[in-house]
């Protein structure tokens, strides 16, 4: 290596220097022949020569041979003498494209003289090395020290911005190299049209390709991939065929740029010519060329013809390969991409960050775990699991595959992290039901001044829904106005879904009527809402509302419909919207829509009518549906149809406590007590527990909760003396127990003594104690409230003046002067 280089350079210096040399390099060991130049060009008797200095670096710069460079100037410098600019010139060329970047600076720091071919060589090694910084200072100093501003400064000045990100500032400079008349030079135009390119400026980048005097194959190509980057596909288009017709033959980023014009038109026709053309001219082996066909083929054409073609590209590099598995991994084809990493890995081609990210989203959406942790095994024997790109995937796969300790695990070890990174967990987090974590992760981005998008908000609203967190959800809802994201279309959704999700049903509705522009899904959210809080009639108004604006329900509409008719007790209705459901819009009814149906029927005590539906149901009823018969069958008292419902259920779900509890309430209402008995023994026996009864209430960003007959809490007496007031209160104003929800064999008094223990009572006496007196009391239970509950909150919204709102395992309460949202049906 080294003597082939010493050999290149000898070649190129001539005469007698060159004689002396050769002849030293030819009876020189190989260990010595390196310094060999250094000495025939350096010793005693030989008269320092710059230019043979300049010949000899050179030939370096052509080979690329940066060890026989550094060997010339360890010369020079040994003699003492300086080079002269010519050769420093060269020298600090040779540095730069060897990337000794910190060589070249030093050597420019000690050149006497400096002309502007030094700063602009210096100033490309720093763009190439992205010291932009230095680079910046480095032309303030050419400009300060009064050197040539040409034609080859503004080039390299403009690519720098370009390379900054900063085309912004391509303007300013514009009016410089217009007045110095350098604005008809066509590298300088090419360079401006790439500036202007990525400002999305095309009317000055128009002007500035209108005003070359002498258009040159480049500048074109600039013009046409700057129109088809910005979107203006047909005249990207045009301007090709001008070019054609003009004479100029397009090269391989000509090709590359009107592709992704065709592209933009999803002119599939106009592109499959264009291929013929690149086969004419031998462009389709091209990097670019092949990667523009398969993106225009994979996007717009079947997936099987841009398989044919990859499958005939004599060449597939990484670029080829990663295109196509990040289409069919996009393309809903996750196990397509996932045998197309293995072919590719098969063929010896190395995998990158993206290649990696886009077999990950594969997995990801397969859901695939064990190919997920292959992947994770094979990026980190490559070094790559610690990219960005790499590591989000990741994360995303961890998630997907309910795994978010481990995704949680990889944020945390992450040395580099960006919105997306926050985002992936936040949203698997909320996606797993880890409502608090996610929460939690919000707070710690805000912390960290992570902008958050749409979809951050999105996900942490959904996490205040599960958690009923009202004030969260509102301070969220203050962020999205500051943010502009409130206008979001999915942010609204979100926004309408936690309002009626957190009881603020009339805000929901707020949000609702101010959203800009409205999909099925915000009708659809608008109209479970409030069949949720019992308001069955307004929910039936949003539906009449939706279709006479023309929105086609879907499914689950006609879900939300049902459910408010069943909420409201709304038996005629609800079987209207049924019958139109399949006739006027042809919706084949699901399980949901038969268990709201059969819901319906049976809280009316169409008992029989509500069994005679299953048994017409075409398909396997499912568990829910039979736990509607069964709870309606409580109500009612049917012991027989009961029993037939929760063997139903039973035979489906062995371990499902709430069948065996509303049979066993079912003989307790008819006093059967051995029945009950037998129904408590089996539960024992099989290790079913019941679900114990849990309110809870937040005040001051703390949850209390509170179970039947609490007597841990701090606040105790202060709640039993507030419980005995109400109860005495209540009483007076009318209110008359109802000891019939108590199931034991107990005396009527130490059941109203019982009913006053429940959580639900003792998690209002608490609020009304504890919390100012204003605004509503917002109260969560975590099973159905009792009739004798419902009752005496009713009873007391009257006396106390204030709103009770109660969310149960059903649906919401709202109590307010001595009435119930749901008008005592429920």
């Amino acid at each position: 290596m080294i003597r082939l280089s010493l050999h290149g350079v000898l070649r190129c210096v001539s005469g007698a220097l060159g004689c002396k040399i050769g002849r030293l390099y030819l009876f020189l060991p190989c260990t010595a022949r390196l310094s060999a130049l250094a000495a025939a060009l350096t010793g005693d008797g030989a008269d320092f020569d710059s230019s043979s200095y300049a010949v000899a670096l050179q030939g370096c710069v052509r080979r690329g041979d940066i060890l026989a460079g550094r060997a010339v100037h360890c010369g020079s410098l040994k003699r003492g003498d300086c080079l002269e600019l010519f050769a420093s010139n060269i020298l600090i060329n040779l540095y730069v494209k060897s990337k000794c970047y910190d060589d070249a600076s030093h050597l420019f720091d000690e050149m006497p003289l400096r002309s502007t071919v030094s700063f602009v060589t210096l100033i490309q090694g720093y763009g190439q090395a992205q010291q932009f910084d230095k680079a910046v200072k480095l032309f303030s100093q050419l400009h300060r020290e009064g050197h040539e501003l040409n034609q080859f400064v503004f080039t390299t000045l403009l690519k720098l911005l370009v390379s900054m990100e900063r085309a912004e500032l391509a303007p300013s400079f514009h009016a410089c190299i217009f007045k110095l008349g350098h604005h008809c030079n066509a590298f300088v135009g090419t360079a401006l049209i790439d500036a202007y390119s990525l400002c999305r400026d095309v009317s000055c980048a128009k002007e500035v390709f209108d005003g070359l005097v002498c258009k040159d194959m480049v500048s074109w190509t600039g013009m046409v991939t700057c129109l088809a980057e910005n979107e203006c596909f047909k005249e990207a288009i045009k301007l090709f065929l001008q070019m054609m017709r003009i004479g100029y033959e397009p090269n391989n980023y000509t090709f590359a740029g009107v592709f992704k014009a065709c592209l933009g038109l999803e002119a599939v026709e106009l592109g499959m010519s264009l291929h013929g053309l690149t086969l004419k001219t031998c462009h389709e082996v091209n990097l670019y060329v092949g990667v523009g066909l398969l993106e225009l083929y994979s996007k717009l054409g079947d997936m099987e013809d841009a398989r044919k073609f990859f499958e005939e590209l004599p060449h597939r590099d990484v670029t080829h390969w990663s295109l196509m598995i990040s289409r069919h991994a996009q393309g809903q084809r996750s196990r397509e991409a996932l045998d197309l990493f293995r072919q590719m890995e098969e063929a010896g081609v190395v995998p990158n960050q993206f290649t990696l990210a886009s077999v990950l989203q594969a997995c990801a959406t397969m859901e695939s775990l064990e190919s997920g942790k292959q992947v994770h095994c094979r990026a980190s024997k490559l070094g790559l699991d610690s990219n960005v790109f790499v590591s989000n995937a990741l994360m995303d796969v961890y998630a997907k595959c309910r795994r978010t300790d481990v995704s949680a695990k990889i944020f945390e070890r992450a040395q580099t992290r960006n919105s997306i990174s926050w985002n992936t967990l936040i949203v698997g987090c909320a996606q797993s039901g880890e409502a608090g974590k996610t929460l939690d992760l919000f707070s710690n981005m805000w912390k960290c001044q992570i902008e958050a998008t749409e979809v951050t908000y999105s996900s942490v609203l959904h996490a205040c829904a599960s958690l009923a967190k009202l004030d969260p959800g509102n301070q969220l809802h203050a962020l999205t106005i500051k943010s502009t994201y409130s206008k979001d279309l999915i942010v609204g959704n979100s926004l309408i879904d936690m309002y009626a999700k957190c009881g603020g049903i009339a805000d929901a509705r707020l949000v609702f009527d101010t959203m800009n522009l409205r999909d099925e899904v915000s009708w659809n959210t608008m109209i479970m809402g409030y069949s949720m809080h019992g308001l069955s009639g307004e929910a039936l108004r949003i539906f009449e509302m939706m279709k006479e604006q023309n929105v086609q329900p879907t499914m689950l509409t006609f879900v939300g419909v049902l459910s408010a008719c069943s909420n409201g007790g709304l038996l005629e209705q609800g079987q209207f919207y049924f019958d139109s459901m399949v006739e006027d819009y042809g919706i084949e009814p699901t399980m949901e829509h038969y268990t709201c149906m059969v819901g319906l029927l049976g809280r009316k005590g169409h008992l029989a009518q509500a069994a005679e539906l299953i048994g017409k149901i075409p398909c396997e009823p499912s568990v829910m549906l039979w736990r509607a018969l069964l709870g309606a069958c409580v109500t009612h008292h049917n012991i027989e149809l009961g029993k037939v419902s929760a063997e139903k259920v039973l035979e489906m779900d062995p371990h499902d406590e709430g069948a065996y509890v509303l049979l066993s309430n079912i003989y307790a209402n008819t006093r059967r007590w051995d029945d009950v008995a037998a129904v408590r023994k089996k539960m024992k026996d099989k290790g079913v527990k019941k679900e114990p009864g849990m309110s809870w209430v937040e005040y001051q960003g703390s949850v209390h909760y509170f179970t039947v007959g609490e007597t841990s809490h701090p606040d105790m007496k202060l709640i039993n003396g507030m419980l005995e007031w109400l109860n005495m209160k209540a009483r007076k104003e009318g209110f008359i127990p109802n000891c019939d929800v108590i199931l034991h064999q107990v005396e009527d008094e130490e059941k109203e003594r019982m009913l006053w223990l429940h959580s639900e009572r003792l998690a209002l006496a608490f609020a009304l104690a504890r919390m100012p007196s204003v605004g509503p009391i917002r109260i969560i239970k975590n099973l159905r409230i009792c009739m004798d509950c419902h009752g005496a909150i009713r009873a007391i919204s009257g006396f106390v003046q204030r709103e009770i709102v109660v969310r149960d395992v059903n649906r919401y309460h709202h109590f307010r002067d001595g009435r119930c949202s749901c008008g005592d049906y429920w």
